[in-house]
């Protein structure tokens, strides 16, 4: 098949896909003319092919890093476990993302996580490592204090400082790739509960209100101009490391917006997790950094 064909939206889903339209009850329940979006909602395919979708439908990836600049990819790398149990982001999503920046100029493409489990193996486990070398990514060590540069986040309440990765202060494009999961404190982690990844001292965030300091982290300025949420393996409970497949729904799924509120309130909807149960997302919100009414926004809907 053709791309141009293969890119065309449809009314319904491309016969032999096996997934229940219930896991999007708000998001697919009208279909969006606008030519602009504020998020793509896609289901039916495999990780590479719906981002190729979607993003074509943000305007490309050139709409989002330029020839030249430096990008930082965070995907969610914490946990010493294979592809298959969804702990970690889809490596093949990880991979084309970063072929298209690649494609489309980037001087440099970075990649990291301060993983929970020890980074090296954490690295290799999930396959996000070869997928990344493979397309000429960069893998970048993040298991040492070193690492990590004091930053300042005004108007935080309980946040208002930290150390994060000198990556993110040193690219130019940061690019936001969490997982879609079950998370036991948070309800769900996705694009906001992503970030713990990119500070040295989790600890923190736990022991002074978890959720207000998810959401103090969005102010600051370094923000990504693009999250891309794997939600092809969704791991219901158990989370976030998950325990067997059993975990798991397979809902062949990516949520795609520059607006990481948004994307996390599409996210616990996929999840059947009403919005206000995940604290960090209101007050991600009231804070101003996105925006949670998913009926006031421009979302494309594309099933294959």
């Amino acid at each position: 098949m053709k791309r141009r064909d293969f890119l065309k939206k449809t009314t319904g889903v491309v016969a032999g896909t096996a997934f229940s339209l219930s896991y999007f009850p708000n998001l697919y329940s009208k279909p969006s003319n606008a030519s602009k979006y504020n998020l793509v909602a896609l289901m039916g395919g495999e990780p590479d092919t719906m981002f190729d979708m979607g993003i074509a439908e943000l305007g490309g990836m050139e709409a989002f890093v330029s020839k030249g600049q430096k990008v930082l990819v965070k995907p969610n790398i914490g946990w010493d476990v294979a592809p298959e149990l969804a702990g970690n982001t889809n490596p093949l999503l990880v991979k084309r993302i970063i072929e298209n920046c690649i494609k489309d100029g980037a001087k440099a493409v970075y990649v990291f996580d301060n993983s929970c489990d020890n980074s090296v193996n954490c690295y290799k486990t999930s396959g996000i490592e070869s997928a990344v070398k493979l397309v000429g990514g960069k893998m970048a060590p993040s298991n040492s204090e070193k690492y990590y540069q004091q930053i300042e986040i005004p108007g935080a309440v309980r946040l208002k400082t930290t150390k994060v990765h000198e990556l993110l202060l040193e690219t130019d494009v940061f690019i936001n790739v969490p997982i879609l999961k079950h998370h036991s404190s948070t309800y769900m982690t996705a694009c906001l509960k992503n970030m713990m990844g990119m500070v040295w001292d989790r600890s923190y965030f736990h022991s002074h209100n978890l959720n207000q300091c998810i959401a103090d982290y969005a102010l600051y300025h370094k923000k990504p101009v693009l999250n891309v949420v794997d939600c092809y393996n969704v791991m219901m409970k158990n989370g976030p490391r998950g325990v067997s497949k059993a975990d798991l729904v397979q809902m062949k799924s990516q949520i795609i917006s520059p607006d990481w509120v948004a994307a996390d309130a599409a996210c616990a909807k996929m999840m059947d997790v009403p919005v206000e149960k995940v604290e960090y997302i209101g007050l991600a919100h009231e804070m101003g950094v996105g925006n949670m009414n998913l009926e006031s926004l421009e979302i494309d809907r594309i099933r294959l």
